[in-house]
């Protein structure tokens, strides 16, 4: 019989490798069940954290581009055009994450936050960037799609 000496709390290492080991060992009554139930969802947690990040960053870039024409370079577009390649690529990987798009809080999260960003970055006063973002996740993905400048 094989002892557990890793506790979740103290190692999540060594605990973490200890139930891939007994979970190949198929040792199911060693397993820590309600710890390895977090882990799992914590995963989907952080993919969705990852994907808001990387639009937050995006959204902060189209808005520079937006507000700020005089200032458009090489480097906002290389980031606008990255973030727009990795986000693609995140959603072909895990379809699922899809739903985020259609979610309005994670929008709400994005946003804010990109809005946050604009703001430090630029200059701008928070309260000037729209309540609520302008364009459609088709259009913020599409890599044909540069935001004018608007009033």
């Amino acid at each position: 019989m094989v002892e557990i000496s890793h506790t979740y709390e103290a190692d999540i290492v060594g605990w973490a490798q200890e139930q891939a080991r007994l979970l190949r060992a198929r040792r199911f009554d060693a397993l820590d069940i309600e710890h390895i139930a977090e882990e799992i969802e914590d995963v989907g947690k952080s993919e969705q954290r990852e994907l808001e990040s990387r639009m937050a960053l995006l959204l902060t870039h189209l808005l520079k581009w937006q507000r700020q024409p005089e200032r458009r370079g090489s480097s906002w577009e290389a980031t606008i055009r990255h973030q727009r390649k990795r986000i693609g690529s995140r959603l072909e990987r895990t379809p699922s994450l899809r739903a985020c798009l259609i979610d309005p809080e994670w929008w709400a999260d994005a946003w804010g936050d990109a809005c946050t960003d604009a703001a430090q970055q630029t200059g701008i006063g928070f309260d000037e960037f729209p309540m609520d973002c302008p364009w459609t996740s088709a259009e913020i993905l599409d890599p044909e799609f540069w935001p004018d400048q608007r009033s």
